[in-house]
């Protein structure tokens, strides 16, 4: 085993940990050196936990897939909901499919590994993959993007998949107070917070970022603490497109009786890689100038012009955005593509043109960890974490200090104190980012 040698590139190797998270790969088998009989697979495969196949053909296409749960020939219909196929080709992005919900991820038998039913690798003992179409299959999968179309494998891998042992740093690198006595006091805070400007009602912070990253969960998550129970107001979820087709501003209570909150959540449609798909940068501009109503429909191929009326005046010091907040999937920082990074580097220098402070929330900092999964109140002593602050920081060009991590909820149905004190510092730091604002605005 020490001699198997992977064929995977660094940039490779470098998506798919990016996928899983904070792992660590060992190679189990290659059919090359081992033969592509499913007997030779099993022998070196079975009850080794999760693994990673990786198969690459010769029209150069570097594919696969991903299953948590061990080969053991059962014969059984496999469930995995933390399955998927992917392609990691060099020079084009990253792609990845989920197994459908509801469906099976594979049938775990002596044969070569599938996927669905429909995805056979080293299909009847040949150096090969055969696909099964299948109407409402596990994977919704285009053969074409996944793997060209070109069944002929030149080589198939398949490796261990192992969580890494997260390093813990020897002292904290950030201070934060862990307990409900800082929760009620940011609470308060934020609750008798009024702007420095008296033109100012409430602080408007617009939220910014990739589809599925959690801008809408942000949301929802700032609610839910106010409203001291889990809510769902703003559409969120995960798809390929974003949620979001509208211009919206949610204003927050303090609960269900209480009065608004000095400050507005603002949420777009999610950006996207390709030109004429979500949100369109000159949209941007026009939101952070105030002229964008809200319920605004979005249309991704035309950017918002305003009507001669409010064309003619500038928009009040109350009516514009004060703060704008970039919300970074943690688990995919490494994955982001060129062209999305060009597009945040655009947007940023239309905000910085307009002096608005900027913060960047990154977001599903326990998928992204297993320190932090396993203790959300580990975040600042975790390695890793910090590692993906200081990326994210130099990719998008913003200094560490306004990286700040965060976990919304998604699937509790209770509050959590650590995941609500992480939110209230951010928000609160975003109050203090938009007084700046206001103070510098008011001296020109």
């Amino acid at each position: 085993m020490a001699n198997l040698i992977s064929n995977l590139s660094n940039e490779q190797k470098q998506h798919l940990c990016a996928l899983l998270g904070d792992v660590e790969l060992t190679l189990l088998y290659k059919a090359s050196v081992h033969g592509y009989q499913a007997s030779a697979f099993h022998q070196r495969c079975d009850r080794q936990g999760p693994t990673l196949l990786v198969a690459y053909n010769y029209s150069g296409y570097v594919f696969g897939g991903y299953t948590s749960v061990d080969y053991t020939q059962s014969g059984q219909h496999i469930t995995d909901d933390k399955a998927f196929l992917f392609n990691v080709t060099d020079g084009g992005n990253p792609i990845t499919i989920k197994v459908n919900s509801g469906r099976n991820a594979r049938l775990d038998d002596s044969g070569g590994p599938n996927f669905g039913q429909q995805l056979f690798f080293c299909y009847n003992n040949q150096e090969s993959i055969y696909y099964q179409a299948i109407r409402q299959g596990s994977f919704s999968l285009n053969t074409t993007t996944l793997y060209g179309n070109d069944t002929q494998l030149s080589e198939c891998e398949v490796y261990k998949v192992t969580q890494a042992v997260s390093q813990v740093e020897d002292k904290s690198w950030r201070n934060v107070l862990w307990n409900e006595k800082q929760k009620q006091e940011l609470m308060k805070s934020i609750k008798n917070y009024k702007p420095l400007d008296t033109s100012v009602n409430r602080i408007r912070i617009l939220t910014i970022g990739p589809v599925g990253a959690g801008k809408s969960s942000f949301f929802n998550s700032i609610n839910s603490i106010f409203m001291g129970r889990m809510t769902s107001k703003a559409m969120a979820g995960s798809s390929g497109t974003s949620l979001t087709t509208q211009f919206r501003t949610y204003p927050v209570k303090d609960g269900r009786e209480g009065k608004p909150l000095p400050f507005v959540l603002c949420d777009t449609m999610g950006l996207e890689e390709q030109s004429g798909a979500g949100l369109d940068i000159e949209d941007i501009s026009s939101i952070l100038q105030g002229l964008i109503p809200d319920r605004y429909q979005f249309n991704p191929v035309a950017a918002f012009h305003p009507n001669e009326q409010k064309a003619s005046r500038s928009a009040s010091l109350q009516e514009r955005i004060h703060c704008v907040v970039y919300i970074i999937d943690a688990t995919k920082i490494s994955l982001m593509s060129s062209k999305l990074e060009e597009k945040l580097a655009a947007i940023r220098k239309k905000v910085n043109s307009l002096g608005v402070p900027q913060i960047i929330l990154m977001t599903k900092v326990d998928e992204a960890c297993p320190l932090v999964e396993e203790d959300l109140q580990k975040v600042y002593v975790s390695s890793y974490i910090k590692t993906k602050v200081q990326e994210v920081s130099s990719r998008l060009g913003v200094p560490v200090s306004c990286v700040l991590p965060v976990k919304n909820y998604s699937q509790e149905l209770e509050l959590n104190l650590s995941c609500d004190v992480l939110l209230l510092t951010a928000l609160q730091q975003m109050l203090n980012y938009a007084e700046d604002y206001l103070d510098d605005f008011d001296a020109i």
